[in-house]
């Protein structure tokens, strides 16, 4: 029985016959099981802030339960309890690079709904008041000609509530870790909605260094919120 084909690499996807897709009870997969098979999950004891794997980091780099890099971000008193935890759901390996530079650069759009599933599943697991995309300026959002995270979000089959508006600069792949770091505030409160007590989970594609979700996650406690978090594809 045919069936559709990989959103990756347009192999075709033999269809199971089964009661349940007779009856239309189970979705046809989106990507064929090499594709699949080739993306690295994030498994086993990661850092307890930012989620990065513990099995794929040199001991030295591990304090306790933190990574070198989340312990100097709370050493800092400008950053230290900004960002309450991060999780994501792979390694950023050659494979999803590519994958999510076709998403986000290559304006495949169609390519999100491969991660509508987990995506859903894990945000039914938080307890949250708003999902909110990391947002583009309005020069990004004109190259790419949508919001990557916005994306993942309605995709997943959820409500995006827009808090944040962002200053234009340079692209964060094409800046130090440094430079990332010392940054100054790239956004602002963009919204009337009272976030006193309320818990935030931001969205965004790929944790590198952590800045830009830490800038996001600091200026939204600045305006009350009690709990930022965040979930991003790769990590």
């Amino acid at each position: 029985m045919k069936g559709d084909h990989c959103l990756i690499c347009h192999a075709e996807i033999e269809a199971i016959l089964s009661w349940n897709t007779l009856l239309g009870r189970k979705e046809v997969p989106k990507v064929c099981r090499e594709c699949k098979e080739n993306f690295a999950p994030i498994t086993g004891e990661v850092c307890e802030m930012c989620g990065r794997p513990f099995a794929f980091l040199e001991t030295e780099y591990r304090v306790g339960n933190l990574c070198f890099d989340c312990k100097r971000w709370e050493e800092d008193e400008h950053w230290s309890g900004s960002l309450d935890r991060n999780r994501s759901l792979y390694r950023y390996t050659d494979f999803t690079k590519d994958v999510l530079a076709k998403f986000k650069f290559r304006g495949d759009y169609v390519l999100g709904e491969i991660f509508a599933e987990d995506l859903r599943q894990t945000l039914q697991a938080f307890q949250y008041d708003y999902i909110v995309p990391i947002p583009l300026s309005e020069e990004r959002l004109y190259e790419r000609g949508f919001n990557q995270a916005e994306a993942l979000i309605t995709t997943a089959g959820f409500e995006p509530t827009q808090l944040l508006s962002r200053v234009h600069t340079e692209k964060q792949s094409k800046k130090s870790r440094s430079d990332r770091i010392h940054l100054q505030q790239v956004f602002k409160f963009d919204s009337d909605l009272n976030l006193n007590s309320k818990t935030i989970v931001l969205i965004d594609d790929i944790y590198t260094t952590g800045s830009t979700l830490r800038h996001a996650a600091k200026i939204l406690k600045e305006n009350g919120a009690a709990k930022v978090y965040s979930f991003t594809l790769a990590r």
